[in-house]
């Protein structure tokens, strides 16, 4: 059993139930009833919501717990969510698959980004949007969620250094109050950014 199976054996939703705010105000950039892939989309509270906005949605994540309890949540909202159980280490995203790549909170170690990140720009179609919302290295001294290795962190410089194929239309860090059930909550420090193939 992961990490990440622990945290999500339990009644509760350990991020709970709502989408992320970031990606609740700017979903509207992906292209309208297109394919979306989430990236460790853990409970589903994300790919839910794009699939109730009508996008055709893919879940994936390192934890099969997870994706159970994102299967009853897209059924408790009566839409369709696809889940795949794979390791982001291991995950082929495909080419030019994808209207909509969205990455919200997943941390990955440099080695696996270096892996994964090169591949995202060709797996989406033209015009498809790459969004994400992650901590920055400033983060750490909160201490209101997120990892504590600097290396999984996230700035805007490290985002264009890692995804150059890739144009951003919006790149910025911010502090912002941040309420997303119980390992998510208090005064933040992010990194928002939305990009185009």
């Amino acid at each position: 059993m992961t990490i990440w199976d622990e945290r999500y054996s339990t009644e509760d939703y350990a991020y709970g139930t709502q989408p992320n705010d970031f990606l609740a105000e700017q979903f509207a950039c992906i292209p309208a009833g297109g394919r979306v892939l989430c990236l460790a989309d853990g409970e589903g509270r994300n790919g839910v919501f794009l699939a109730q906005q009508g996008y055709e949605v893919t879940s994936v994540d390192l934890s099969r717990v997870g994706l159970e309890k994102a299967a009853r949540l897209a059924e408790d909202r009566g839409v369709s969510l696809h889940t795949v159980h794979a390791d982001l280490a291991e995950f082929d995203p495909g080419n030019a698959q994808w209207d909509g790549i969205v990455s919200i909170f997943c941390h990955l170690p440099g080695p696996v980004r270096q892996k994964l990140y090169p591949q995202i720009p060709a797996s989406l179609t033209a015009g498809g949007v790459f969004l994400l919302e992650a901590y920055t290295p400033a983060q750490l001294a909160h201490g209101t969620g997120g990892p504590k290795d600097a290396d999984m962190l996230m700035t805007a410089e490290k985002l264009q250094a890692e995804l150059p194929a890739l144009h951003f239309s919006l790149l910025r860090e911010v502090e912002r109050n941040i309420v997303e059930g119980s390992y998510h909550t208090g005064i933040a420090s992010v990194v928002q950014a939305i990009a185009r193939r």
